[in-house]
């Protein structure tokens, strides 16, 4: 039993992020999961479209896809500019689209740092502005939509696993892990995974048994927004907060924040949506 315990508490440093490399190029894990994410989601939108009563060419959702996975890179970085580090980035501001940093000199160090809210705000803003252009119903199409999302989410978490970052806090429990790029060394949460499965797995479940179902075109969407929100603010308790912002207001980090106003805007969403369909 202690033989598994150990394999299983380092595990991560068994784990190559790389899938590939020819010369300077690599393909990784997290940029495939992100990509099967995406597949996924397309996938079971398609197969919404086919079998439920939702009349949108397939044309119109390749679009949409398009103009999204735009809103949703620009807007995660975005976000995490000003929601994790704007005052590094108000002196560096060059290093919030190139990766490039210019201190001594030019040196490539790629793009990090990614907000799941700044995104989600990123697909909200293409795909009301998207909606408005062609004359689309938006809280049918985001119903559409919301009950897949999750199930793509999963992978992306598993990509931050595979990569060893958004680790946990340090814990006893038997089931933490040994991060390798955690300089401290000390045995933490898994929260990717739990993330990988509670806003991902057990959310995608909950959304897509009760699909069928919506009593008005927005309510899918508003518990989208409820449900995520709820779970991963209690994760945030496993979760390590970003170091350079630690704790924002007692014991709640930044994530935490920015998930009472998601959840406070689900709820005003599904109250707004649920009055307008008497």
């Amino acid at each position: 039993m202690n033989n598994w315990i150990t394999a299983w508490q380092h595990l991560p440093a068994r784990l190559s992020p790389v899938i590939l490399e020819i010369g300077s190029f690599q393909l990784r894990y997290y940029s495939v999961m992100y990509l099967v994410a995406f597949f996924l989601t397309y996938v079971l939108v398609m197969c919404r479209i086919r079998r439920e009563d939702y009349r949108y060419s397939a044309e119109t959702i390749q679009d949409l896809f398009f103009w999204g996975i735009s809103g949703l890179i620009i807007g995660a970085r975005l976000g995490y500019v000003l929601f994790y580090n704007l005052a590094y980035y108000l002196k560096h501001p060059l290093e919030i689209l190139l990766p490039f940093s210019f201190d001594g000199g030019i040196h490539f160090v790629g793009i990090s740092g990614m907000s799941y809210h700044g995104g989600a705000i990123g697909v909200l803003v293409v795909s009301l502005i998207f909606c408005r252009r062609s004359a689309l119903n938006f809280w049918n199409l985001a119903d559409l939509f919301c009950p897949a999302v999750p199930l793509g989410y999963t992978f992306g978490r598993i990509g931050n696993f595979i990569n060893g970052e958004l680790f946990g806090r340090a814990t006893d429990a038997p089931w933490g892990m040994y991060f390798p790029l955690d300089p401290t060394r000390q045995l933490r949460h898994p929260s990717q995974l739990y993330e990988a499965f509670f806003e991902g797995l057990v959310l995608f479940l909950l959304l897509w048994s009760i699909r069928k179902k919506s009593p008005f075109d927005g309510f899918l969407f508003s518990l989208y927004i409820i449900g995520y929100g709820l779970v991963r603010f209690f994760i945030e308790f496993f979760r390590e907060p970003d170091g350079h912002l630690g704790f924002i207001l007692g014991s709640l980090t930044m994530g935490q924040l920015l998930c009472v106003l998601m959840i406070a805007a689900g709820w005003g969403i599904l109250m707004l949506r649920k009055s307008q369909a008497r």
